[in-house]
């Protein structure tokens, strides 16, 4: 495995950081507990010392499944990142987000709400789910339009002053967020989506990270599955997983990715590596990306993963792979 720091922080993750939005079972059709834990637990072995997770995944399911899977673990080798600021409480306070069933199958609203009073009480039960006296990286999940940036990055430094945190970051805040947020808090990261097909963030989002030294956690770096090979045209969906009204699985964007995917094969067969591994290593190689985040929903998935770091690639064979990936577009 290999480390990078966070912007200028003294937080070391791995760069491929086990994501636990999956392992909460919330909008991919469920989750199976015993083999959530056993995957994270396999990524350790491998290496694999951070974990991405929230509380909106599973409606704190994913947390709690965390907080088991590294309830034996030494806590300083491991790096917890989560979430704040996404609420379902039925208070309907905030900016509303979306309609949703929760893991029991009962419709539910979720609302992006950062007020100070919120997060207070947010830290408060992820520390209790995940088993642990402090977060490593704690992040607003959304921009939140009703609270202003000031409240909620003042309520974060609080909470790092008292020490139940010890960095802040944001997800998918513009350079525009950031700079404002940054009036209040010292931010280290950003947590955005990225992939081979998904790049607009290469645009504001990357320059401004490179220039104010933020690290930037890419999420969704296989596109959701998408760019594993795995899913063909005429693929079925589980009930429940929201990736059935995803643009990117269409029938034509599933064909398109999968005639690029036919073109980097050989390089991936070359190097005794599975196409995702070839896609995480090339991922995590693009300027100002510091570390993907990959779900696994079993032990083999989650070693599969974390051995894409074992991959190495030449300039050339960067180049080649970002060659033939200009011509792919996707279609809405």
């Amino acid at each position: 495995m290999e480390y990078r720091k966070l912007g200028t922080s003294e937080l070391e993750l791995s760069v491929i950081t086990f994501g636990a939005w999956a392992a909460g079972g919330w909008m991919w059709g469920g989750t199976e507990r015993k083999g959530a834990v056993e995957a994270i637990r396999a990524s350790y072995e491998q290496g694999v010392t951070s974990i991405d997770t929230a509380p909106v995944y599973g409606q704190g399911l994913s947390e709690e499944i965390v907080g088991e899977a590294i309830r034996d673990l030494p806590r300083d080798k491991v790096q917890i990142l989560t979430k704040y600021g996404m609420r379902w409480d039925g208070s309907k306070r905030g900016d509303f987000a979306f309609k949703t069933k929760d893991n029991e199958g009962k419709d539910i609203d979720v609302y992006k709400y950062a007020a100070r009073d919120s997060i207070i009480q947010e830290c408060e039960t992820s520390l209790r789910l995940l088993g642990t006296d402090h977060i490593d990286l704690y992040q607003i999940h959304w921009p939140d339009v009703t609270t202003p940036i000031q409240e909620t990055m003042e309520a974060v430094a609080e909470l790092i002053r008292q020490g139940k945190v010890r960095y802040a970051g944001v997800c998918n805040y513009n350079a525009q967020q950031m700079e404002e947020a940054e009036k209040w808090i010292g931010l280290v990261s950003d947590q955005v989506p990225f992939s081979m097909v998904k790049r607009d963030i290469e645009a504001e989002t990357i320059p401004y990270c490179i220039e104010h030294h933020k690290g930037i956690l890419a999420y969704s770096p296989l596109q959701r599955g998408l760019l594993t090979g795995k899913i063909r045209p005429g693929h079925h969906f589980a009930e429940g997983d929201h990736r059935e009204s995803l643009y990117f699985f269409n029938e034509e964007n599933i064909r398109r990715t999968n005639a690029f995917l036919d073109k980097i094969k050989p390089l991936a067969e070359e190097k005794g590596a599975t196409l995702s591994q070839l896609v995480l290593r090339w991922t995590v190689e693009q300027p100002g990306i510091t570390i993907a985040l990959v779900g696994a929903r079993n032990a083999e998935q989650a070693i599969t993963n974390a051995k894409a770091m074992e991959v190495k690639l030449s300039k050339e064979e960067l180049d080649f792979i970002s060659g033939e990936l200009r011509g792919l577009e996707m279609v809405r």
